[in-house]
This record gives structure tokens, sequence and C-alpha cells, in this order.
């Protein structure tokens, strides 16, 4: 077993089970009835931690059973205290029980970034992460989903004071959310003006989300939010959710209009109207450097249709490739999608993205500090 394993990164695809209906008790009583295989895994996972001695990162997600609220504990003092990423991910985790507690987490003092089930992410869990012993945290990945938030509660999620303090502590920290078939009204709880939000996903079966909800996000989240995604894998296409319906101006151009930073806009399931989808390019222009929006996505307006001169479909690529300030055209698979995959697997991957890139930037500012103390010493030996 190697002990200066630095990297440790697990992902249970768990999405064939749940396309067949096999995902629960019954299935995993079947392949193992006595438990000794899941209890054998769990033995091999916990030895790996209990041996490492320079493991930074550390990543399981979805792993059914493998990770357990008692796992962290295997690892050594040392260890946690010089961990730098850490996510722990597992929606079918039962009741109230969590992957990891507020005061395991007083010994991660090095944490640069977490990802974590939105209802495991607790107040007191904000409150150890802004202690002056724990260096400040860059990335915070958090997945929203339905099975989580119909089991666990949500009363001890953090409130606008706690994350207030959390961007205090590190003006650079910005988070990742990724809300799966979560009601309105959930979202309306989680979304504290004062989180630093980035990047937010969508994904759903059933629950769509309302105009009322992107109209909040673009009005809270202006200064920060860069991914904006919305899916929606109805298997009834005749008729997408409008989110401009009964309002004077689209929820999607007013995102576009408000959040400056606004990069990545991606759409499926929900109507995308043409003349709006040109609004949102000419006011992103060439900065929007990702819009996907599934064909069966856009809709014209009887004016545009009407209109024998012009044909609706090559004028909208025209005009928003003019303003986008490059080629454009909408996604006619949805397969074809970038932000495409199951959820879990979706979120698993852009959570890994979304951290490295900090890393990324933390080595190479640390290069440049380097290299300008290098060119003032010689400076001083000249």
């Amino acid at each position: 077993m190697d002990r200066n394993l630095q990297k440790f990164s697990l992902f249970g695809d768990i999405s064939i089970l749940q396309q067949q209906g096999s995902l629960s008790n019954t299935y995993l009583s079947k392949v193992d009835p006595d438990g000794k295989k899941i209890k054998q895994i769990q033995q091999l996972f916990e030895e790996i931690l209990s041996n490492s001695r320079q493991m930074k990162w550390l990543s399981c997600g979805f792993m059914l059973e493998i990770l357990t609220p008692t796992s962290l504990s295997s690892l050594s003092n040392a260890v946690a205290n010089t961990m730098e990423h850490l996510s722990l991910l597992d929606n079918n985790i039962p009741g109230n029980s969590t992957l990891i507690t507020a005061v395991e987490l007083e010994r991660f003092v090095n944490l640069h970034s977490l990802a974590l089930d939105f209802c495991d992410f607790t107040a007191e869990m904000a409150r150890v992460l802004t202690d002056s012993n724990h260096v400040p945290l860059q990335r915070l990945s958090l997945l929203v989903h339905n099975v989580s938030v119909m089991h666990k509660s949500l009363e001890n999620m953090p409130n606008d004071e706690h994350w207030k303090a959390l961007s205090r502590k590190s003006t650079s920290l910005r988070v990742y959310i990724m809300a799966f078939d979560t009601k309105s009204e959930d979202m309306l709880k989680i979304l504290k003006p004062s989180i630093p939000l980035e990047r937010i996903h969508f994904d759903s079966y059933i629950t769509c989300v309302s105009g009322a909800i992107v109209d909040l996000i673009s009005r809270q989240y202006d200064k920060f939010l860069t991914h904006f995604i919305l899916m929606n894998d109805v298997i009834d296409t005749s008729g997408f959710p409008d989110l401009s319906d009964n309002r004077n101006e689209d929820p999607l151009v007013l995102l576009a209009w408000r959040c400056t930073k606004l990069c990545l806009l991606a759409i499926h399931g929900y109507t995308v109207w043409a003349h709006n989808l040109i609004a949102i390019a000419r006011l992103r222009g060439s900065d929007l450097k990702v819009l996907e929006v599934t064909e069966e996505s856009i809709d014209f307006d009887q004016g545009e249709l009407a209109d024998q001169d012009v044909d609706p479909v090559h004028n909208l690529i025209e005009q928003v490739s003019l303003g986008l300030g490059q080629p454009w055209h909408a996604v006619m698979d949805i397969e074809s999608l970038s932000v495409f995959t199951e959820p879990n697997r979706h979120f698993y991957r852009e959570m890994q993205s979304f951290t490295e890139q900090k890393a990324a930037e933390i080595e190479h500012k640390a290069a440049e500090i380097v290299h300008k103390a290098a060119e003032t010493c010689l400076g001083l030996t000249a």
C-alpha cells in the first residue's frame, strides 16, 4: 500500500442502478446478503486512509455504503491537518446521518476546497471554517438533492450572517451549487444573499425552476455568477415551461444584463424565445464564451413566423452569431450538450474542475511571487 499517496479519488456510477430501478437496500441485500463484501471494502478504504502519510486530496462520491460517518476517523491528525481538498458525497445516507461533523472538520485546518451534500453543510461547520486556525477556504461545492432535502432538515444550514463571516474570512471564496429536483420554496430558503455564488446548475425530471428563482439569482449574485445551467429532462417535449410567462421582462435576459461576469449559459427543457436569445447574445457579447441551447427549447413568436421574407431559424443563427462575435448554432442533439450527463457524474466532474482551476491560480500566483523575489534579489546583488 502506497503511504506516499497524495490524491485519492473515488466515484461510484450509480446511474445504471437508478435507471433499472434497483438502487435500494433490497438490491444490495441480494448482491451482498450478509454484508461481508461491503464490510471488506469499507475496511480496505479505511486501511488506505490510516496508512496514508502525505494525502492532500480525498474525494469520495456516491460509493454506496463504502463511506461511513466514521471513515474519516481513520486519518491521522497529521494528515487531516495538511489535507487541502475534501469531498464527501452520498445522498443515500439515511436519516440525519452525515459523513462528517463540525467537530471532525476542526482537524482539517488547511482545507482550500470542500464538497458536501448541502444538508450536511451546517451553520456550525461554517463557524468552524471561519476560525482563526483555519486557512481561508477558496472553493465550496454543494449538492442540493431532493432525496436529502426530504430526509434531512434545512434548519441547521448556515444563515446569511454565517455566509458573511465566511466571505470576510476569505474574500476569494466562491461557491458552486447543483440543485436536483429541488422545490422553489426550498431554494428560496437556501439562496442566502451573501453566498459568493459563482456557478449554479439546476437539473430536474419533475420539479422545474421558476422565473422568480432565476430573477432572484440575477439580483443577488450579479457580481459573482459566471456559470448558469438549466436542465429539464422531461419526457414530453410538447410543453416546456416558459420562465417569461406573465412577466414584462424575461428572467434569462435580465440574468444576462445583470450578471456581468456570466460566461457560460446552457439551457434544455425550458422555452427560450428566439428574440430573447438574440437579446442575451447582444447583452453579453464575446464575454459569453459558451451559449448552449437545444433546438427543441427554442420557440418563435407569431410575428417572426408570419414574415415570409425572412427565414426565422437562419435569422436567429445570424443575429446570435453577430451578437457573440463568433459562429453559433442551436444544439441539435441533447447528448451533444457539454453539460449533458447523469447529474451526480456532472457534479463530481465540475466540482473537480472548479477546485483544480483555483489550485492552478494559487500555484501561478505563488510562482509569480517567487519569480519577483528572485528578480529583486538579483537586482540587489548586482
